[in-house]
């Protein structure tokens, strides 16, 4: 799977744990994935960016950001962790965890990536995600290319649970090198959900229902509320 010999086991050990086993080390410090999840997020971030940037020469900093993110979002990275196997090394309580968090595999991939970076390095982060990830899971061109709809998503999901959602441009500004960077904030109801920028109103939209969506399948108390409200509005 990662392509080389781990030299410190038990970083990838604590990768394939999931916060639900509520394990503890000798010193009794929770021992789960989260916090090497975090450093994940930062390492893939960067490297992903580095295989953008040399791949896409001469493209425009707002198509190498949406590139970006359309390979390190989470839908991807859960795809790719099933596909390669990583969600049956999971360790974690199987009472109701599939429907629970439907980001657990995305999120194991994450803290993987931070293993290897404690492990071997930024150096073989970058050679495992060029060599095992990307040559084998991803169309790198076919994605960058891909037109994602968040926007059109969140309001389905909206119009589904019977809630209203709205876009407030908060911001408008120029770059160093002279481009239009738009801010836009969504509310759903009277709840700030998500905020992103783009190089166009449109995109800042679509940035911030990323970030919505991301938000509220991440914070369960924030999407039981909203279905609260939605199913208050349709009993009036």
């Amino acid at each position: 799977m990662l392509g080389f010999y781990p030299r410190h086991i038990q970083f990838y050990q604590e990768a394939l744990m999931h916060s639900s086993m509520s394990a503890k080390s000798e010193k009794g410090r929770p021992l789960n994935n989260e916090r090497l999840e975090f450093l994940g997020d930062a390492v893939l971030d960067a490297a992903v960016g580095d295989i953008v940037f040399r791949h896409f020469q001469g493209k425009r900093e707002g198509f190498l950001t949406n590139a970006r993110s359309k390979i390190v979002q989470r839908e991807t990275l859960g795809r790719i962790a099933v596909e390669m196997g990583l969600d049956k090394l999971i360790m974690h309580t199987s009472r109701g965890h599939q429907n629970h968090n439907s980001y657990l595999a995305g999120n194991a991939f994450e803290a993987l990536v931070g293993a290897i970076y404690l492990d071997r390095g930024y150096k073989a982060c970058l050679d495992f995600l060029e060599a095992r990830i990307l040559r084998r899971y991803i169309n790198i061109d076919k994605l960058a290319y891909k037109e994602m709809n968040f926007k059109s998503k969140l309001l389905e999901w909206c119009q589904k649970n019977h809630l209203h959602a709205q876009y407030q441009l908060v911001d408008e500004q120029r770059t160093k090198e002279g481009s239009p960077m738009f801010k836009s904030t969504v509310w759903i109801e009277d709840i700030e959900c998500g905020t992103g920028q783009g190089f166009s109103k449109k995109e800042s939209q679509q940035m911030a229902s990323k970030s919505a969506m991301k938000k509220i399948e991440q914070d369960p108390a924030l999407k039981e509320k909203l279905k609260e409200t939605g199913l208050s509005k349709l009993e009036g």
